[in-house]
């Protein structure tokens, strides 16, 4: 078999070159193997592995000059011309060193492919093989990031990996996250990991007293966690030391960091090292903080000479190497106590120390051999082969291609799931796990746990429902708790320490074989993550357990985990007789006088025992009634087309075309998925009012309590000035609403929630009003009849303010759900009438308009006292942008923003079907839970 492994520079230091190599040497005594790769960056590879293997390359760059390896009439001037030219095979955003000489000779190479098998080594390649490779041959992709953490450099995996032949991850875990983000669109999805490299290594003999951590010195890396955790026991171990090895923009800092720390004589800055093989044979244990990895090889090589790890427990990678409390230890993310009591307890005891080596040497070449991992890549590179031939496989591949469009995907967009934190469960608990399925049928596995398939439950009730679990097995076992008020929509019990163990056999008892788990919480024994609940009374000593039942969309988009979860904390008892959480802070703080229950506290339809002080208003609450506010046209009505064009032929002015406004008007069906995203994620809503030209959706059921619809004709004091296609003049009367609330949000139906908030993220419990100031600011110039709409409003709003307070606006605002005051409002319109009006008045937006509610009303409020600058996580994206479309996945993927807007341009490059087909997607995969105002 033939077997062609494609990298975009072979000559360079890297995991990704490594891994290829390693794995083509493992692979070159039974098989034809060469490396491809498509510049030449060295006259020499930095790996010397990469010697013992054959390799041809496309693009010579080893003199600064670009020009292809091959015999070619192409002068010196045309190299640098093709050069200077961006690719047009592989976005500059996937790969920015890809050009117009690599496609000429990528296409090449590529198109007259002579192999079995060629197999890429990252998403921008993989894209380029799926345009250019021949039918016949065998192509794999092999993932070496965390492909469900990459930004937009992994934007192919998801476009593009439908029409090859089969994607390999390095984890279960990725592998878990592909299948349910791609679904029936994916090819063959395995799990390999990498090997260790073949060959002699030195051994340490574990009695250096010396701690050796190799990394490059960046954010990601979270050197500065390793330096303060061994800042904290250094006091009590003064003969050991901490040698980094590696070098990077942090270095400058990370050296102020030990000098400030006075550790300048513990703590050792190296450097980089091309001998790291002779450096942890000296060393007795190693560690690594990083905030994301995907398999570190790095690993391997200090199991190979049998020294333990301690590392955080990060999405993916070294708990799929560490076997905690065999051969390392794994202590939860960014926490760096634990990181420091796990360094303390292997500095200490040199026994475990010394047996964690041993088993971390055997185990590697047990687990990571080259002639493991070798026979299965063999495995599957044959299975692929013998059916290459088959017609099906080219028909296969054309299906998954449709279901990929048919989902909603496009040359720019696929819709991802939710990323997991939790490590996969042990293959102990994966073989519970099917025999808990096989007696529960409707039982799925997603994001490698079991889970419940629904639909129609939204984030309140499944935090509800996991906080019922709970308190239920506490109450049938007579474990005493309380429930404690914090921020978060998810619930949290106390426990006293003494009942701990009362507390974990009474939910492994009351939980046995439910699909329920509990995330643990700072342990001190068992490896962090999650495990069935009934298995928790033998986890140990933790700080406490989260307990959730995992339940996901049909569609895979939305998970319910542990952040849904009901946080049980063991609380000790001081000498004051106070009790103390581990961890969290109450609205009253992290130290109560008692967890005797004084009280019941209501959460859905039960009572639960809480502290009479959790059953008072307190001084942060926001205990005013919330409103929102829609405007919402439906531009496809007949009726409402008519009207608008009938007063824009009375005015003078363009029908149907580019200059009428459509972009501003268009109904996609975001009113749906916004009012969705309120029923997720702002529970705490009172009433919605949807202020439209006597128009409502068909689907919208207005029958349901705490909806209204609004007529223009209810709010305008002059029925002259309708009807209106001008949102500023609309906007310009909410405050006319009858029974709107004095504090409610403005929404546009354009703009979502996206992850739990509370009224306080809007409002001030003494009823200021919060404002999101945006980063661009206004043009310092006068108005101007080319302005566009916004700018040309901010103008005028700007004029207004400095006339009546002598300030000069910079900057608008977000594009958020704005937080109002109805008096504001009033008192704008009744100061400035005159400005008002005329807006009002305006039928199409003008370069007159103030636009009030989205930037006056905060400005005038912060002049006042009664709106005050705050923060929120928000995101705009434009639907029209094609490199806009890969931040809705990375959307879908974390779920990282509290508010996010949808809009388009005027000037959009994307088409208006697939506009459309994009965010309907997205929309369906985000938010795909009716809220009960749609018709069943």
């Amino acid at each position: 078999m033939k077997i062609t492994f494609l990298l975009t520079w072979g000559d360079e230091m890297g995991g990704t070159e490594m891994a290829a190599y390693t794995q083509a040497i493992h692979l070159a005594p039974r098989h034809e193997v060469e490396v491809l790769s498509v510049f030449k960056t060295r006259q020499e590879p930095f790996f010397a592995a990469a010697r013992k293997v054959e390799r041809r390359y496309l693009v010579d760059r080893t003199d600064g000059r670009e020009r292809p390896v091959r015999d070619s009439a192409l002068d010196a001037e045309a190299c640098r011309t093709l050069a200077s030219l961006p690719s047009e095979i592989i976005k500059p955003a996937w790969e920015s060193t890809f050009n117009r000489l690599s496609d000429v000779e990528m296409t090449r190479a590529l198109g007259s492919l002579d192999t079995d098998v060629l197999v890429t080594t990252t998403p921008a390649l993989m894209a380029a093989v799926a345009d250019l490779a021949p039918a016949r041959v065998v192509t794999v992709h092999q993932e070496h990031r965390a492909s469900q953490l990459r930004g937009v450099s992994g934007e192919p995996l998801l476009v593009y990996a439908p029409r090859i032949d089969a994607l390999v991850s390095l984890t279960e875990r990725t592998n878990d996250w592909f299948a349910d983000s791609l679904k029936d669109a994916a090819p063959e999805l395995v799990a390999i990991p990498n090997a260790v490299p073949d060959g002699f290594r030195p051994r340490s003999d574990l009695e250096s007293r010396t701690i050796v951590l190799a990394a490059r010195m960046t954010p990601e890396k979270q050197l500065d966690h390793a330096i303060h955790a061994f800042h904290r026991v250094s006091a009590d171990f003064p003969d050991w030391t901490l040698r980094i090895f590696g070098d990077g923009p942090q270095q400058v800092r990370l050296r102020r960091l030990v000098e400030g720390l006075g550790l300048h004589s513990q703590v050792e800055l190296m450097g980089r090292s091309d001998q790291m093989e002779q450096e942890w044979a000296k060393a007795s244990l190693c560690l690594l903080p990083s905030r994301n990895e995907a398999f570190p090889l790095v690993l391997l090589e200090v199991f190979a000479a049998g020294v333990p790890v301690i590392a955080y427990d990060i999405v993916t990678g070294p708990a799929e190497i560490i076997r905690h409390d065999v051969d390392g230890l794994l202590v939860p993310p960014g926490d760096i106590d634990s990181l420091a009591a796990a360094m303390s307890r292997l500095m200490e005891d040199d026994a475990t120390r010394h047996a964690f080596g041993k088993a971390a040497r055997t185990g590697v070449d047990e687990r990571f051999s080259g002639e493991k991992i070798t026979a299965q890549w063999e495995e599957l590179f044959e299975r692929l082969v013998a059916r290459r031939d088959s017609p099906k496989r080219l028909a296969d591949r054309a299906d998954r291609t449709a279901m990929r469009i048919a989902q909603g995907g496009t040359k720019s967009f696929s819709v991802a799931a939710p990323v997991s934190l939790l490590a996969n469960s042990t293959d102990e608990q994966k073989a519970r796990e099917v025999l808990i399925q096989a007696q529960n049928r409707s039982l799925i596995r997603s994001a490698g746990r079991l889970a419940e398939e629904r639909d129609d439950i939204d984030g309140p009730t499944m935090a509800n429902l996991n906080l019922e679990i709970t308190a239920k097995a506490f109450e049938d076992s007579g474990v005493p708790f309380v429930l404690v008020r914090n921020d978060g929509l998810a619930h949290l019990l106390a426990v006293p320490v003494e009942q701990r163990a009362r507390a974990l056999q009474a939910l492994a008892t009351q939980l046995q074989g439910k699909p329920v788990y509990g995330e643990l919480i700072t342990p001190r024994g068992a490896a962090p993550g999650a495990v069935l609940a009934e298995r928790l009374e033998g986890v140990g000593e933790i700080a406490g357990v989260r307990v959730f039942k995992p339940v996901t969309s049909e569609s895979r988009t939305l998970r319910y985990g542990p952040a849904y979860g009901c946080t049980v904390e063991f609380w000790d008892e001081d000498d004051d007789g106070w009790r103390n959480s581990p961890r969290s802070n109450t609205l009253l703080g992290r130290r109560l006088p008692s967890l005797e229950p004084t009280a019941k506290l209501q959460v859905g339809e039960h009572d639960y025992p809480t502290l009479t002080q959790f059953t008072k208003q307190l001084m942060w609450d926001v205990d005013f009634p919330v409103d929102v506010v829609y405007t919402w046209v439906d531009d496809t009505d007949p009726a409402w087309r008519a009207r608008r064009d009938n007063v824009r032929r009375r005015l003078d002015m363009p029908v149907d075309d580019a200059d009428s406004g459509d972009v501003r008007f268009r109904n996609r069906d975001e009113l749906r998925y916004s009012l969705r995203s309120l029923a997720m994620f702002a529970p705490w809503v009172r009433n919605i009012y949807l202020v439209t030209d006597d128009q409502a959706p068909e689907w919208l059921d207005t029958d349901q309590p705490g909806i209204e619809v609004v007529s223009h004709r209810d709010m305008f004091p002059d029925q002259s000035w309708l009807p209106t296609f001008n949102s500023h003049a609309i906007e310009s009367q909410l405050h006319r609403i009858d029974g709107l609330a004095e504090h409610f949000l403005y929404f546009n139906d354009d703009v979502f929630i996206g992850r739990p908030l509370s009224a306080g993220s809007f409002f001030l419990s003494n009823g200021v009003a919060k404002l999101f100031r945006s980063p661009t600011p206004v043009p310092p110039s006068e108005p101007s009849p080319d302005d566009e709409g916004y700018f040309a409003a901010a103008k005028n709003n700007r004029a207004l303010l400095e006339e009546a307070f002598g300030r000069v606006a910079t900057h608008g605002f977000l594009h958020a759900p704005h937080p109002l005051r109805r008096s504001v409002l009033s008192e704008i319109a009744e100061r400035f009438p005159e400005e008002v009006s005329a807006t009002a008045r305006n039928p199409f937006r003008a370069n007159t308009d103030l636009s009030i509610t989205s930037s006056l009303h905060h400005h005038y409020g912060y002049l006042t006292g009664r709106s005050v600058p705050s923060a929120i996580s928000c995101s705009y994206i434009n639907v029209g942008n094609y490199e806009h479309h890969s931040v809705l996945s990375r959307l879908l993927a974390a779920r990282s923003h509290d508010v996010f807007c949808i809009g388009e341009s005027a000037d959009a490059e994307v088409p208006v079907d697939e506009q459309d087909r994009v965010l309907r997607a997205f929309l369906n995969a985000y938010f795909p839970v009716p809220s009960r105002f749609e018709r069943s």
